[in-house]
């Protein structure tokens, strides 16, 4: 793609987003997230191979059934109410049907199946735009119609953790697992939109943070399954020995930053006497967990036997500057000390 098109494509594609978290209208609403589907195609399809390909005519599909969805939910709430507003949808059967519409959209589950297979045709880059930048438009909706039915979202939410963390045991190949983390992740943040919106985008930007250098370093080590993992400590020691940091922040586990996203969520979960919901969502994490944990493993702990048929690589020479990799891998592993502040900055 020249960089010309380069340009103009992601311009478009901020352009969608930005129209869609600026609309209190339901169809200057729906417009930026079809502007924002339309953008994001030609990056799916730049790689000319079957597999991207048919990433692509997936995602598009569904993005489609998501939109028409979508469109006939708040045409279905003006026609009932005689309100276009996107936080005026009070019915049972648009909310719901605006819901799972989003849900679509977003790759939660039980309308997750899709989301993985297109992510495993894409590279790192498009499936890091992909799971990103693409959940910013549906999520703000949701903050906006989670007034009503909190039900709704804890059974999204449950339900998204619960299959994130299981659907990923049995992966080898790496952006399969990295969908059914963002799965759960996704879930966790479903879980708390309803009780306290306001902590919602803290959330979702440590999400992107952590994602965001895991992302990154697997795209810098060249490494698409497990298989390859075991080797990356031959082409980059130093990103390869910080890798297990990321994979304990994503897992949620002390003192790393996503033990910040687990605690105000379970924390809030409890002041609103759900003490079961918390209960699911922590021993459901633990599924999530392992496969981080197993990752981990064959990072630090697994060496390839010695009767390989080529020689090992030895440091790549890497075309980029370590400076912005090194801060995102710090930021998304160390900033629990610096939870007080961002709870402060978020809710007053």
């Amino acid at each position: 793609m020249s960089p010309y098109m380069l340009l103009m494509f992601s311009s478009i594609l901020i352009l969608g987003t930005m129209i869609t978290l600026s609309s209190s209208h339901w169809l200057f609403a729906w417009t930026g997230l079809e502007i924002n589907t339309f953008a994001i195609i030609p990056f799916m399809a730049q790689k000319n191979h079957p597999r991207a390909l048919e990433a692509t005519l997936k995602y598009f599909i569904i993005q489609i059934t998501a939109a028409i969805m979508l469109l006939y939910s708040s045409t279905l709430n003006a026609w009932l109410s005689g309100q276009w507003e996107i936080q005026h949808m009070m019915y049972p059967a648009p909310l719901m049907l605006a819901t799972m519409a989003l849900a679509l959209k977003m790759g939660l589950a039980p309308l997750h199946a899709w989301y993985p297979e297109v992510l495993q045709g894409l590279d790192f880059k498009v499936g890091l735009i992909l799971s990103t930048w693409q959940k910013l438009a549906p999520l703000a909706l949701f903050i906006q119609i989670s007034h009503e039915y909190s039900i709704l979202y804890i059974i999204l939410g449950l339900t998204s953790i619960l299959m994130g963390g299981w659907g990923g045991l049995n992966q080898t190949q790496l952006r399969k697992i990295l969908a059914y983390s963002s799965i759960a992740h996704l879930g966790w943040i479903i879980l708390i939109v309803h009780y306290l919106p306001s902590i919602t985008f803290l959330l979702f930007l440590i999400y992107v943070t952590m994602t965001f250098t895991l992302f990154l370093t697997l795209y810098y080590m060249f490494s698409t399954s497990i298989n390859s993992l075991s080797t990356s400590w031959a082409k980059a020691p130093i990103l390869t020995s910080m890798l297990p940091f990321t994979f304990f922040s994503l897992g949620g586990l002390p003192p790393f930053t996503g033990f910040i996203s687990k605690w105000i969520i379970l924390n809030e979960l409890t002041k609103q006497n759900l003490i079961l919901v918390a209960t699911i969502a922590a021993l459901s994490a633990l599924l999530s967990l392992f496969f981080y944990l197993r990752l981990s493993y064959a990072v630090a702990f697994t060496t390839p036997p010695n009767n390989l048929s080529a020689m090992l690589p030895w440091r790549f020479p890497f075309f980029f500057s370590p400076l912005f990799l090194t801060l995102s891998i710090m930021i998304s592993s160390f900033s629990l000390p610096l939870s007080p502040s961002l709870l402060a900055f978020f809710l007053f």
